[in-house]
Parts: C-alpha cells; structure tokens; sequence
C-alpha cells in the first residue's frame, strides 16, 4: 500500500475520535495494564516519528537523495520492548526497530531530534551517520548499547547469543566486561528469519545451554508480521516454532502498545531474574509493503490489505490516549502535521551532508592495523612465577625441540597465563586435548571457565566467539577440521568482518578462529577430513589468514594474532596443517628436521612475525619456490635435490595467505628472475592465481610457472595422491623452468 494511503488513513480516522473521561497521567493508561499514561504518550511520539522517518524514507528516494526504504510501518509497537529493558543492555536489532531504537536514543538522555538524525543520515548514506558512517543504513550506536546488523536475516542471533554467554562468563574472568553483570541481551527479528539456519543454530544453542543448568539471559523477540516479502508464515508456526526446551515463551499483539509493554516487561523480567532465554512474540501487521519497490498488490488481495490498516498500531495508540483523554483528535492531528514537517526539514538538511568522498574513505574501517603496536604487544609474557605455576615448573623453552602441534599447545598456555580474558573452546578441545592433542592439558591448567568443550555446531562456535569479542574478552575457537569452516563462513564473512566496517570501528569483535586444515593425511578421513580449499577466506576484506609450517613460525604468528586481535580487533583465522602437526623429520627419519625449541619470552621481540611477511630459505640466485603449508616441506626437499645438481634455488614461504606478503614476494622473484608456484589449494581459486597476479601488477618480467593440487575433492586413500600436489611435481615443474 502506498504512503499517502497509510497518511490518509491515519489522519482520516483520527479525526473521528471522540474523546474519553481525562485520566490521569501517572496511572494506567487503561485497566489491567502496568503501562502509564504518561508512558504511552512518550512512546507514542517515538511511534509517531517512527512511521514519519518511513514516510521520509520514501520521499528521499524519490529526490534521489535516499537510498533504502525497507521501513518499520506497522512495526512500532517494539518501543515498547525498549520501554522495558534499561539502556545499558545490549541489543542486536531487526531492520525494522525504529521505533525500538528512538526509545533506546531517548532513554539514553539524548534529545528525540538526535535519534531522528542518526537514522536519516544513514537513509541519505551522510559520512557523518554515527555509526556506519554512510556505508549503510542501520540502526546502532556506540552510546546506546545498540551493536549493528548489516542484514538481520538471522545471522546475528547467534552472536546474540554469544553476547548473553559472555555476560555471564565473564563472572569466571579475571577480567571486566563491557556489559553490566546483571545485563540481558535483546536480539529481534522477523517471523520468516526464524527459519534460517542461523537462528536454529541461535535457539538451540539458548536451549541446549538452559538444559545444562548454564546461564543465559537473552531475550529473543520476533516481530511477526506473517509475511516474509512475499511468503505467507503458517498461522501458528512461531508459537511452535518458538517453544524449546529451558526458552520461556510469552506472546502480545505488538499493535497494541499496553498488551506489548505488559509482556515485554514480564519477558524482561524473567530474563533478569532467572538468568535464563524467554521468547516474545509479538503480533504485527506490515504497511507500505517490504520496501519502497515491493508492488504488494501482486500477492496481496486488498481485502488483506485492508484488514491490516485497521491495526495500525500508530492509530491504536492514538485511539487508546484519546480514549483515555490524554490527548484530543485535534492535537493529535496538528502533533502529526508539525513533527512531519520538522522530520521533512531534517531529511532536507541531511541531503546537503558530505557523503564518503573516496575508495580510501569507504575501506579506512575495514582492518586497522597498528604494526608497531602490534611488536610491542605481541612479544608480552606472564610474570617468571606465572609461568612457572602455568607449566608446573616444566618451562616450554627448557623442553627438547617441538612439534607443530607442540608449539601451538605451549603458546596458547603462555596466551592463556598473560591475557585473563583470552578463552579457548570448540568441539572436544577442553577434557579431550582437541582431536590432534593441541589442546592437551589447557582445562586442567585454566579451568572450565577459560578452556571448554561447545555443542556441534560451528555456526553455535563462531556465535558464540563473535558474542564474547565484542564483550571485551578474546575468544580462540578452533574448528575442528577446514571443511567444516564452510558450513558457518558467514560467522565470519558477514559478521564478524564487517562488524568494524559498519560501525567504524566502534564495535569489534576481536577472533582468532584456529582452523585444522590442508590435505596429505595419507588418504585418511576423505574430502571433510583434508580440504584444501581457502578461496572463499581469501576474498573477504581485512581478514588475516595465518599458516605456519614450522613450529617456530607458529608461535611467532600466534602471538602476532592474538596481538592483532587483542588491540585492533582484528579478525584472524589460524590455519594448521594437520599433517605437519606431529611431523618430526625434514629430509631422513631420525633428522629432527621439523623440530624447533620454543624461544623463551626474552627472545619473543626478535622471533616476532609481522603479518604480511614471508619467511626465506636458500639463497640461490636460478630459481625462487613460492610456497606455504604442506607445501613448504615438499618444496624444501625438492630444491635440497635440485641444488646438489647445481641449481642455485631459494625457498619463500608466504606464512600469510592474506594480506599477501607482496613485498617479500616480488623482492625473492627479482633475485632469481624466475618463479615457480607450488600451491596445494586448488588449480582455480587457490592461492596461486593471486601470487602471480600480485607478481605480475608488480611489474615482475621474469618466468612465472605453478603446480597446484587438482580442482577435485579429496578421495579415500591412496586416490588422494592423484588429485594433490606432489613432491615430485614440484620438481619436475623446477626442473622445466630452469630448462
């Protein structure tokens, strides 16, 4: 239905009120109700310039100075779940909780004509928004408890849910939260959200907590319009939908302002109180369509249309204080004409704001980075008593040479011991040691409250990470093997990375996510026990990728992570090659060549790892090996063979698979003149395809050849063989190039 349709309609019938006996003000707007009549008058108003912040919204698309009209008409009955919650608590809000986060701006003691701009500078995409800064329209603050959502189709339930465990679990840390401790998290959505993936994930991981006795104060609320653009919801699927085991269920017609607040608040309440999920569901009807392009009419009759005109919950508002003799008709109507008027100005103004001027302007919030501050950080270690007590007496640095897997497991313990709010979880990592033993040992050294064991469910783990690192604390989740990584990649991908973009850098959620990965387990487990493929981390804006081969470089580039997150949020993901983790030998057995002794903490600042630099090995001047990962032990014991031919060969070892180490790269390839690629990701979307596209916009002349693994998943067995790079390919590739 059109805007001037829903504005005639209000007005028309408000002008037909008749007036009811004066209450007064302090009391009950009506019978039965907690809500005040001076409540309902202030919330009317957040109401009102709710649906006239949509009524702009469309006008600044027709100027052309407007660039997102999905609005929250019919929707506004949600400032009453504001209304019942206290401003410092976290809220992760749905597209269209407007009038949610007018409440929340008022509340918070700033003036109603402050929250009116914040939204209409991010409906002009003005570089002065507060919050995204015209990078999107959405509703958050840094002041307001308000945490950004870029779509809310369900992907931040369950990092909502994340926020609510790390309320709680930060009684266990030595460490403060950004919450208050008795905080509650509010997360909204849609009635056709609920059947994403994401939510399941969100609810059952609420559920699944409760019924272990775990506490978990978050409040989900659905907005339940019965549509999800065009798809009708089934009567009654929220309420089933809803009803999980340890998750209250409350309900309310969300156009009916006191029936919302009265459930919000027992809702609130129990939440509060029990520490514990609750589930409001709130009935209401959506005006002007999905957005300001939907054509309703194509799937809507007019009689439904009608039907839900009738329940506008701005008119019953206004019906229920004329009733209550808290306003007349005639105010109401010249409230109306002013505050439209007043809104139109401001939406006026806010087109004349500068908008993001430059590709550098738009990118500035993406990934920080502090390199200096970093070196300073990352070499930082516990106390000598510390680490004394941490390692029972059994200093890492005193030990014969480590493994891979050894190094990880000594230098998430020295992590552990220095940053109280550092936790490590995932499937089977606390009593089990992690499915490699990586984790052996840290819940015995660290407690339940810091190392712990998660339901199955990566999306549950990434939540559950990105929940705690916006809260203060500095979560390692691992996932347990690479391929599961892409049942959850949009934990990362469109939460996780953008959360800094769209709140320039206001909220972030520091993450270092550990990932087992690469292939060459000799056959074993098949495509989800050793995937190869990282295309699809590659691509996403400000990720760090870390992948050590030695033990010595992945202590060194676990620190630096940690340090990238811990102090400009950055996001990391750690990737261990399984096959290297308890390798030993390099080139005879016995050799102890894969082994290196873990350098005490006064070493730490000349062992630091920058990211973004590779590491050299030879120093032929015939032929540089560009490599990484499994790659790099192959590569190593070709070039052995290859220089006792006379073959002059040098080994690069990217170590970070983004950003790329492009300097490093170009300056190894100019030494030689030629190149050679040996990538065990995939011939189309690995790694390779960007090293020579780097080499090559840097101008590189020489040679350029690569060997990768096949674009085939992963067989049983010995059929692996056939789809991955060899050792013997790489040689034979070197030995072409150097003719």
């Amino acid at each position: 239905m059109a805007r001037d349709t829903v504005e005639t309609q209000f007005t028309q019938a408000v002008a037909t009120l008749k007036a009811g006996p004066a209450r007064d003000p302090g009391l009950p707007v009506r019978e039965g109700t907690a809500l005040t009549g001076e409540q309902c008058k202030a919330l009317f108003r957040r109401q009102l310039d709710s649906r006239l912040l949509d009524i702009a919204a469309r006008w600044l698309r027709e100027q052309d100075e407007g660039y997102y009209t999905i609005g929250s008409a019919g929707h506004e009955g949600n400032a009453a779940v504001a209304e019942a919650l206290r401003p410092g608590d976290p809220a992760l809000l749905h597209y269209r909780s407007c009038a949610f986060y007018l409440t929340r701006s008022e509340q918070a003691g700033r003036l109603p004509e402050q929250g009116i701009r914040d939204v209409l500078m991010g409906l002009t995409a003005a570089a002065a928004e507060p919050i995204a800064g015209g990078r999107h329209k959405v509703f958050g603050h840094p002041d307001l408890a308000v945490i950004p959502q870029t779509s809310t189709i369900a992907s931040h339930v369950p990092r909502a849910v994340g926020v609510a465990f790390a309320i709680e679990r930060a009684r266990g840390l030595e460490t403060r939260s950004a919450w208050a401790d008795d905080a509650i998290t509010v997360c909204s959505f849609g009635d056709a959200s609920i059947n994403h993936a994401s939510a399941l994930s969100g609810f059952n991981t609420a559920s699944y907590a409760t019924y272990q006795g775990q506490s978990l104060p978050i409040l989900f609320v659905c907005e339940d319009n019965g549509i999800g653009i065009s798809v009708r919801t089934p009567k009654g699927w929220v309420e089933a939908a809803a009803r999980r085991p340890g998750i209250e269920y409350f309900a309310a017609d969300g156009c009916d302002l006191p029936d919302a607040y009265d459930a919000a608040m027992r809702a609130v309440q129990h939440v509060r109180d029990h520490r514990s999920p609750a589930f409001l569901h709130l009935s209401m009807v959506r005006l002007m369509g999905h957005a300001g392009s939907d054509v309703e009419s194509a799937y809507r009759t007019q009689r439904e249309m009608k039907a839900e005109m009738a329940r506008d919950p701005l008119l019953r508002s206004a019906t229920l204080l004329v009733e209550a003799g808290l306003e007349t008709p005639e105010g109401l109507l010249k409230m109306y004409e002013s505050t439209r008027e007043h809104i139109l100005r401001i939406a006026l103004e806010t087109t004349r704001s500068p908008r993001l001027g430059s590709a550098a302007e738009v990118m500035e919030p993406i990934a920080p980075r502090r390199p200096e501050l970093i070196a300073k950080i990352s070499p930082t270690a516990a106390t000598s008593a510390a680490r004394e007590k941490a390692f029972a007496g059994a200093l890492p640095e005193n030990e014969k040479p480590l493994t891979l897997s050894q190094a990880i497991n000594r230098t998430l313990a020295d992590a552990l011991t220095v940053y109280p709010e550092m936790t490590v979880f995932g499937e089977d990592v606390a009593k089990k040691g992690g499915v490699y033993g990586v984790t052996r040992g840290l819940q015995k050294r660290f407690g339940p409250a810091r190392v712990y064991d998660t339901l199955l469910d990566e999306q549950a783990i990434l939540g559950l990470a990105l929940g705690s690192g916006v809260s203060g604390q500095l979560p390692v989740p691992e996932i347990q093997y690479l391929a599961y990584l892409h049942n959850a990649l949009d934990q990362i991908r469109g939460e996780a990375a953008t959360l800094s973009f769209f709140s320039r850098g206001s909220y972030v959620n520091p993450l270092v996510v550990r990932v087992a990965g690469y292939a060459y387990q000799k056959g074993f487990g098949g495509h989800f026990h050793n995937d190869n493929a990282v295309g699809a981390l590659r691509d996403i804006p400000g990720l760090v990728i870390a992948s050590p081969a030695r033990p010595d470089d992945a202590a060194g580039m676990l620190r630096t992570c940690l340090a990238a997150a811990r102090t400009c949020g950055s996001v990391c993901v750690f990737l261990e090659p399984i096959a290297l983790y308890h390798t030993r030998d390099l080139f005879d057995e016995g050799d102890g060549g894969w082994l290196a002794p873990y350098a005490p903490p006064a070493r730490w600042p000349e062992t630091h790892v920058p990211i973004g630099r590779a590491r050299s090995y030879g120093d032929g001047r015939d032929l540089t090996i560009v490599t990484f990962g499994n790659g790099l032990r192959m590569s190593l014991r070709a070039a052995v063979r290859l220089t006792q031919e006379g073959f002059g060969c040098r080994v690069l070892d990217l170590r970070w698979l983004a950003p790329l180490p492009v300097e490093d790269l170009v300056r190894a390839a100019e030494l030689t003149g030629k190149v050679l690629i040996a990538d065990e990701t995939r011939h189309t979307g690995g790694v390779s395809e960007g090293i020579v596209a780097e080499l090559t916009d840097a101008g590189f002349t020489g040679s350029i050849a690569r060997v990768a693994s096949a674009d085939s998943f992963i067989p049983l067995g010995g059929a692996a063989n056939h789809v991955l790079l060899s050792e013997e390919e790489i040689e034979q590739a070197a030995r072409k190039l150097l003719g």
